[in-house]
């Protein structure tokens, strides 16, 4: 079969996007799984984070499905979620719109550019759940919020929420950024573990003052990542919960690509998140592809788009702040 795709990413958590939408593939469970360890394989494949199924709905302007490097499904992608918003407002000519997920329906809406010349765009990050059972996480308690955990760290606090993937994070110093504890942190919950059999999503956040925050984010089923949109917003309420910033303000979050913003929205005890960012489309494909075999795609067709070299001059701004309030500091 021929299958059309889009490199796109937002933050430079990159993924390959698949209309289903205006085409008709017809792919099984398995083909997704397939296709996404066959094509985000950064060595034989394409190289992606993850592939996004852009589908019809039966109550929404379209569905999104995720599809991680490892063949796992995530239930919600942030970053994702602007890449496919884009697509679907681009495609039904919609400023604003509604996309389905795996377990919400969300807002998405375009906005004006984070920064020059970039394609933006609004999505609503929700519902926030602090109850362990929902990562789910096997600990005696019913939520875990800047609480400490024996079993993987001394130290360090951490605060579980899902949004609704499961996130664990902490608030840290420069001396946790630059060491392996997340890294060893991450790979301990997401092997074999008693505490979160499913796996979940690491983070680490440190303030940055005036200029915001930094996120740095292990995520189950892809491992480091550039930057995850469901973790950015997570990490940020977080930080709303602990004093260092304040609900219903624009706070800039940066991450190893680039920069999001994120506001933070308390209503009669229940939270949920706008997450501000870009959506760029950096490649489009043309593959012959056997979906039993999609390790053997052949590229038909591949033409580099330009608007993916917009995105640099933000991604070195946020480098510039990264480094001079992070990495110097150390």
């Amino acid at each position: 079969m021929e299958l059309n795709l889009i490199k796109c990413h937002g933050s430079n958590n990159d993924f390959l996007l698949i209309d289903e939408i205006t085409e008709t593939y017809n792919f099984s469970e398995k083909d997704r799984q397939n296709l996404a360890i066959a094509l985000c394989d950064r060595k034989k494949g394409i190289g992606a984070d993850g592939i996004l199924f852009v589908m019809n709905s039966d109550r929404c302007d379209g569905k999104m499905r995720v599809f991680n490097a490892d063949g796992s499904e995530a239930s919600m992608c942030g970053n994702g979620l602007r890449c496919v918003g884009r697509y679907v407002t681009e495609l039904k000519n919609k400023a604003e719109i509604t996309i389905e997920t795996l377990k919400a329906d969300l807002q998405v809406s375009k906005e004006p550019p984070i920064y020059s010349r970039i394609p933006t765009y609004k999505v609503e990050i929700s519902p926030v759940l602090f109850e362990l059972e929902h990562l789910p996480m096997n600990l005696d308690r019913e939520t875990l919020i800047s609480g400490k955990v024996p079993e993987i760290s001394d130290s360090l606090t951490f605060t579980a929420v899902a949004v609704p993937n499961p996130h664990l994070i902490s608030i840290v110093e420069n001396e946790h950024i630059i060491s392996n504890e997340q890294k060893s942190i991450s790979e301990t919950v997401n092997g074999p573990n008693n505490l979160f059999p499913d796996g979940v999503n690491v983070s680490f956040v440190q303030s940055l003052g005036p200029a915001g925050i930094y996120v740095r984010t292990f995520e189950r089923g892809v491992g480091f990542t550039n930057a995850c949109g469901t973790a950015m917003s997570a990490s940020t309420l977080v930080t709303c919960l602990a004093g260092m910033n304040e609900y219903e303000k624009e706070i800039d979050v940066y991450n190893n690509g680039g920069k999001v913003k994120v506001i933070v929205h308390k209503d009669a005890g229940k939270y949920s998140m706008d997450l501000i960012g870009n959506a760029t489309y950096m490649a489009s494909f043309k593959l012959e592809v056997d979906v039993k075999e999609p390790e053997s795609f052949r590229t038909l067709n591949h033409e580099e788009l330009e608007e993916k070299e917009s995105y640099s001059e933000l991604q070195e701004h946020a480098k510039e702040i990264v480094e001079e309030n992070v990495f110097l500091k150390a």
